[in-house]
């Protein structure tokens, strides 16, 4: 059964740190690229940061530029997305979501994980 699951938020005051996993079952994520996209209440899906399979190039939304670091460790068929100097604005559910090869919109991603909800506030 393929599975992604997303762990590590939480409640985090601005400022703060949070480093979120998306765990895979089922498949080898060695060749699949792992976006990590957020959604707030009332809000669009956005994308945030996103890693290649292929040649590990990675991509992040301008917003979280010099905040967020995404990486992968095959080895626990695990990718991480490390969120340092949270803003009130990045409160939302936050999901990974996985396809083979490249980096892509939301669209084109197969396979998803449910969610893990981080709040920013004080």
């Amino acid at each position: 059964q393929v599975q992604l699951v997303e762990s590590g938020g939480g409640l985090v005051q601005p400022g703060g740190s949070l480093r979120l996993s998306c765990a895979a079952s089922g498949f080898t994520l060695d060749y699949y690229a792992i976006g990590w996209f957020r959604q707030a209440p009332g809000k669009e899906r956005e994308g945030v940061s996103c890693i290649s399979s292929s040649d590990g190039s990675t991509y992040y939304a301008d917003s979280v530029k010099g905040r967020f670091t995404i990486s992968r460790d095959n080895a626990k068929n695990t990718v991480y997305l490390q969120m340092n100097n949270l803003r009130p604005e990045g409160a939302a559910v936050y999901y990974c979501a996985a396809d083979l090869g490249r980096c892509r919109a939301a669209g084109g991603y197969g396979y998803w994980g449910q969610g893990d909800q981080v709040t920013v506030s004080s």
